[in-house]
């Protein structure tokens, strides 16, 4: 089938060359003809494992192709995809629909005979209706259709999401909608045993923001239950885990960390709000949700400050990990950003690193080193801080690490090192979910590796060892 993929960003750009990569012909479109060019000489403007080579793969064979004749990619396609962005307005907190309405507006009198339209892009209930409406007032004649067809893509694993997903969802208004989209989808999924859900058009657009203001309910839950699991003595991992292995609740996004960011939760949690308010219904659980997750980002520079002591002025702060998760350069509401920023409010000077995402950093923070060498970043600090567990920080040489430092200091925000670990390596650690430990005091200097809970007595002191990974 030749399909078009309007807008070459993350979505477009991983929808298309999935897409290719089933055998159907696919023409990713995009305006900028700088990203077009690159495209065509195998540079990604975006980082996600696996997509290069998918790329290259499929553009060599002939079955993806980069342009910016949107006119030349349209013609003759039986499905045209729209995948361009939909951010928030500033100041108002719904999704921002131009370049959505920009799209439909370009392709109107382009859509070949039976053509459906798919919006691929994350928007509010409704958006397909507008679309249609649009269409139809530049067309003016011939028959189309207007589907839904939400992504569900997390960013590191985005290609398993696509080829091997949890569901596909479909919101369709006619039969013709429904047929092409099961062609696309139908067999590949089959091969997988990956179910379709076939819904209303209205009801696909409200499924993907019904599906992510749920998942951010749920880290919020469990970021809220880690701060009373350091005050009373527990652990946060062991919590999930027992939590996580009932069927109903089960463990995935049982992650306790610094708050949830990146380019999904934060802004379809703000437009599904701004959609019930305008329909008059209040999402009681929602607007905590969003309110408890901006705080939580700023209060994490405070705990960095409890674990040095408090006043950090002048002070030297190494940050590893900048992006809002492992395996993607984004940076997109990334926890590290008001963390930074409020740290530098205190006075504390900040270095940091990232494995993949420091081009985009350097682009929203100001005033702070950036360094490729994890131990570099951390030579002479006061306290290192972990915000984004990649695998090349878990992996780090503690021991190393702490040598390079003036101050033994470690708050980890993501869990990324087992209890007793970077304490066993001479670490005094701060840690989420964790009752914080203090070393046994034997003798003058460094302690040994025996820990205990603030005010236990010394008998209760204990060599801590590994932790329950779920």
């Amino acid at each position: 089938m030749k399909i078009a993929v309007i807008g070459t960003g993350y979505v477009g750009l991983v929808s298309g060359t999935c897409f290719a990569e089933w055998g159907n012909e696919v023409a990713c479109v995009d305006m900028n003809a700088e990203k077009i060019l690159g495209l065509r000489r195998g540079k990604l403007p975006i980082y996600e494992p696996g997509l290069d080579e998918l790329v290259e793969r499929n553009y060599a064979e002939g079955r993806l192709s980069f342009t910016t004749d949107i006119a030349k990619a349209v013609k003759d396609a039986a499905a045209v995809f729209i995948a361009v962005g939909t951010p928030s307005r500033p100041g108002h907190g719904d999704a921002d629909l131009s370049f959505i309405y920009m799209a439909a507006k370009e392709i109107a009198p382009l859509l070949a005979e039976n053509a459906v339209v798919v919006v691929k892009s994350t928007v509010p209930v409704g958006t397909g209706d507008a679309v249609e409406k649009i269409i139809a007032v530049k067309r003016r004649r011939g028959t189309f259709s207007v589907a839904s067809n939400p992504e569900f893509l997390r960013e590191g694993v985005a290609i398993r999401d696509f080829l091997e997903p949890d569901r596909v969802v479909i919101g369709v208004a006619d039969e013709r909608a429904r047929e092409v989209l099961m062609e696309i989808y139908g067999a590949p999924l089959a091969q997988v045993d990956a179910p379709i859900v076939v819904a209303k058009r209205r009801t696909s657009e409200l499924i993907k923001y019904a599906s992510n203001a749920f998942l951010a309910t749920k880290i919020t839950f469990i970021n809220e239950l880690a701060d009373l699991c350091e005050q009373v003595g527990t652990d946060v991992e062991e919590l999930a885990l027992g939590m996580g292995l009932d069927k109903r609740i089960g463990a995935s996004f049982l992650n306790a960390g610094p708050g949830y960011g990146g380019s999904c939760f934060p802004k379809d949690t703000l437009a599904l709000l701004r959609t019930a308010q305008d329909h008059g219904v209040a999402l009681r659980i929602v607007q905590e949700t969003a309110s408890a997750n901006e705080a939580r980002k700023r209060r994490m520079a405070l705990k960095v400050m409890d674990a040095i002591g408090g006043n950090i002025d002048g002070l030297t702060i190494a940050v590893l990990g900048l992006t809002f998760k492992p395996d993607t350069d984004d940076m997109r509401e990334a926890p590290s950003v008001p963390l930074i920023e409020t740290l530098q409010r205190f006075g504390a000077i900040v270095r940091a690193h990232d494995p993949v995402g420091m081009e985009n950093a350097a682009r929203m923070l100001e005033n702070v080193e950036l360094l490729e060498d994890p131990y570099e970043c951390a030579r002479g600090a006061d306290a290192v801080v972990i915000v984004t567990d990649w695998d090349s920080i878990q992996n780090l040489d503690l021991v190393r690490l702490r040598r390079t430092m003036r101050s033994p200091v470690l708050v980890d925000l993501r869990g990324a090192f087992k209890a007793g670990l970077a304490e066993e390596a001479g670490f005094h650690v701060s840690a989420i979910g964790r009752p914080a430990l203090r070393p046994v005091e034997l003798s003058p200097g460094f302690p040994d590796t025996r820990y205990r809970l603030p005010g236990a007595s010394e008998a209760s002191g204990r060599v801590l060892g590994g932790r329950y990974d779920h």
